[in-house]
């Protein structure tokens, strides 16, 4: 970038959990700064990155990867935990010095101010997840420190960004002295979806025993299909969260490498989600070549509406009559197909990267002024 900030090859650190999309997202935005010319050292926080994981960031050139063992606020069993956390986080940033920091966990900056420049992404957090799981009922206290420490976080970051104006809408009624910038999700298509393939698969994945995914719907609608259902990811999560899913085929977690083949041979991707700030997993099965059959929840219908079949995401009965129509009438599956993998062009990884490193460029010209300390 001929003129640009980036010349002077400024260092950025970036952080990510391995527990869900946030992994891919760091993976992408990663590889996108530092062919533009940024040094990036990647933090893990939370569970350590399985060996796929791992083998992923490896082939990021140039990515230094480090696994921290500091927690994640949805997994911490105190606040003083992730109060601790957030000042080891700080004091590594301190000594290793880097220009800028992007944070995907923004409770770990709940201790107090950064000592440069701070970029924070609410991917999703326990307040929103519960206002749209449980509406009009109080939040239990051991969310609630959660929900707080978030908080605190986003109010110490110079620019806080989210990956879809529905998100933007529901973190505004938690965090009402926020501003939030959206800058949408991308993601890197590994080739060409092989469009005209006989597909005979019906699909979900994510992760499975996060009730806000409603894989009980699914299962339920799938007793009632001769068609096998097949759904990959956990059905226990980090947090002891666990779900039986006995009328589905259970797929294990799956690599990269066999979720790009298993989507090649899927008909319908299913996301029966009741809350979603983007989906990841969603975008994948577009670029796959795989008809999207979604709940009708704003995100969804933001991202996808006019390119997807939607269903009530509580009504198992219209979720199965759904299905088999679909897969009796492969001509319409072939035309969903084709309008979600148009529609996937638009959230590319470069479109994402460059969103997001406009905002680095900004702060980094002009730290004092976005920080405050001006």
């Amino acid at each position: 970038m001929p003129g640009g900030v980036t010349e002077k090859r400024h260092r950025l650190l970036l952080t990510t959990d391995a527990v869900g999309g946030a992994w891919t997202w760091a993976l992408d935005l990663a590889a996108a700064a530092i062919a533009r010319g940024f040094r990036v050292r990647l933090l893990v926080l939370g569970p350590p990155p399985s060996p796929d994981r791992r083998r992923q960031a490896a082939a990021v050139a140039g990515l230094e990867l480090v696994e921290t063992g500091l927690p994640l606020e949805w997994t911490a069993a105190t606040p003083e935990e992730v109060i601790e956390a957030s000042q080891q986080l700080a004091s590594q940033v301190e000594r290793q010095g880097p220009d800028l920091a992007h944070l995907s966990n923004p409770a770990l900056a709940a201790a107090g101010p950064w000592p440069v420049p701070l970029v924070a992404t609410l991917h999703s957090c326990v307040g929103t997840w519960w206002a749209a799981m449980h509406p009009g009922r109080a939040m239990p206290d051991d969310l609630r420190w959660r929900q707080a420490l978030v908080g605190r976080g986003l109010a110490n970051a110079d620019i806080v960004t989210v990956p879809t104006l529905g998100f933007a809408q529901a973190a505004s009624e938690l965090y009402p002295d926020i501003v939030f910038e959206v800058v949408q999700n991308g993601r890197r298509a590994d080739g060409e979806a092989p469009m005209g393939r006989p597909r005979a698969r019906v699909l979900a994945a994510g992760r499975l025993w996060d009730e806000a995914k409603n894989m009980a719907t699914l299962d339920a609608a799938a007793a009632r299909l001769a068609v096998p259902v097949e759904a990959a990811g956990p059905v226990v999560g980090p947090n002891g969260a666990r779900i039986e899913l006995p009328h589905l085929r259970l797929l294990g977690e799956l690599g990269a490498g066999a979720m790009r083949q298993k989507l090649a041979r899927t008909a319908i991707f299913v996301s029966p989600a009741r809350f979603e700030p983007f989906g990841l997993g969603v975008l994948e099965a577009a670029q796959g070549g795989a008809a999207l059959l979604l709940s009708d929840i704003a995100v969804h219908r933001e991202l996808w509406d006019g390119a997807a079949q939607f269903f009530e995401a509580e009504d198992a009965v219209s979720l199965a009559g759904a299905i088999a129509a679909l897969m009796d009438d492969p001509a319409r599956v072939e035309r969903l197909a084709a309008a979600a993998l148009s529609r996937a062009q638009a959230f590319g990884v470069d479109r994402m990267a460059a969103g997001m490193i406009a905002l680095y460029e900004r702060l980094l010209r002009h730290p004092l002024a976005l920080s405050g300390a001006a």
